[in-house]
């Protein structure tokens, strides 16, 4: 049996000749949550319906829970669920009339106990007879999923699914996501929130359809070569805005009162600390990252190298390639230790 949910290979797609997915590999466990990060147009949104069926490739092959996306498209989809970043069901439904909408998409024969069940697992019960047009956002967001899941699916694609919604439900969000994930349900989720991407078991980023990093998200900070220092002491502000200026310093995040000072570059973080702390203002200390070391040469593609129309879902954010490596750090940073999934 394969222990892989999703495995592509050497995927890529063009619209009016501008490259938005260009020979991406990528190898999904089962049972994990696999975090899909990147800038907005990097080609997210596009590798994932690739995966699911929705949009063929101009090249490449691979497989979704064993199906062929390019032969058996039909079957990948019947066992899937996707949720995309747009709110797609009826807004002048109910709740229940959409799920029992979905379910008959489905062919459910025991359509009303699914939908019952459907609406207790997300705490919809009570909102059952609400049209879907009144709810706000977080509402709208748990409703999607619950259609997504009405037929226990065994892989769940979401697409930027909490874009645009309040921290509340987000952490709602995330809670049933990691409940899924517990009883065998494989993840894989695009987002650019970093509170959400330090919750995934593994990462991948890309950046103009070129896949840049991925592996277990407790091994990025290794993979980047990450060096960091902690930092105390009076005015912190003053301290931070001066760090941000400095070469020698990819990245400057404050906690409470503790500064993160990150980079990649040892050996010139070091020298700042060591110039910071002749100063005697400001206490100093390493933060050992406790992974065995290693570097990844990310060389991102340079900026406003890519002209014309985008498709559907990716929009071009050049600003968001910028901060590949920031994006990367701020992972490296804050990720818990999670044990490799089962």
């Amino acid at each position: 049996m394969s222990e892989h949910a999703i495995s592509v290979r050497g995927l890529t797609k063009s619209f009016s000749g501008r490259r938005v997915v260009d020979n991406l590999e990528m190898v999904v466990p089962k049972g994990s949550i696999y975090g899909f990060l990147g800038p907005n147009g990097s080609g997210k949104t596009t590798t994932i319906r690739m995966m699911c069926g929705l949009l063929t490739p101009d090249a490449g092959e691979g497989d979704c829970l064993g199906f062929d996306i390019l032969q058996q498209s039909g079957q990948i989809k019947e066992n899937i669920g996707y949720m995309t970043q747009k709110f797609s069901l009826y807004e002048d439904l109910t709740i229940r009339e959409n799920l029992d909408f979905v379910a008959r998409m489905y062919k459910m024969t025991n359509r009303k106990a699914r939908v019952d069940k459907a609406l207790e697992d997300l705490g919809l019960a009570d909102r059952a007879k609400q049209l879907a047009g009144t709810l706000s956002g977080g509402w709208k967001q748990r409703l999607a999923l619950a259609a997504c899941m009405i037929h226990e699916p065994e892989v769940l694609l979401l697409d930027e699914p909490t874009a645009g919604v309040d921290p509340k439900a987000r952490r709602d969000f995330w809670d049933e996501i990691r409940r899924l994930a517990g009883k065998g349900v494989t993840v894989l989720v695009s987002t650019h929130y970093m509170d959400e991407a330090v919750q995934c078991d593994y990462i991948a980023y890309i950046a103009y359809g070129k896949k840049l990093i991925d592996g277990l998200a407790r091994e990025i900070p290794s993979m980047v070569g990450l060096s960091t220092w902690l930092v105390e002491g009076p005015e912190l502000g003053a301290l931070e805005a001066a760090l941000r200026k400095d070469p020698g310093v990819g990245q400057v995040a404050r906690f409470g009162t503790v500064l993160h000072v990150s980079g990649i570059d040892t050996a010139a973080l070091e020298k700042v600390a060591e110039r910071e702390t002749a100063k005697k203002t400001h206490d100093w200390t390493r933060k050992e990252a406790g992974l065995e070391e290693g570097r990844v040469q990310v060389a991102a593609r340079p900026l406003g190298a890519h002209h014309g129309p985008l498709p559907p879902g990716d929009h071009q954010d050049e600003d968001g390639a910028r901060g590949v490596l920031r994006v990367l750090l701020e992972v490296a940073e804050v990720h818990p230790h999670l044990p490799h999934p089962a």
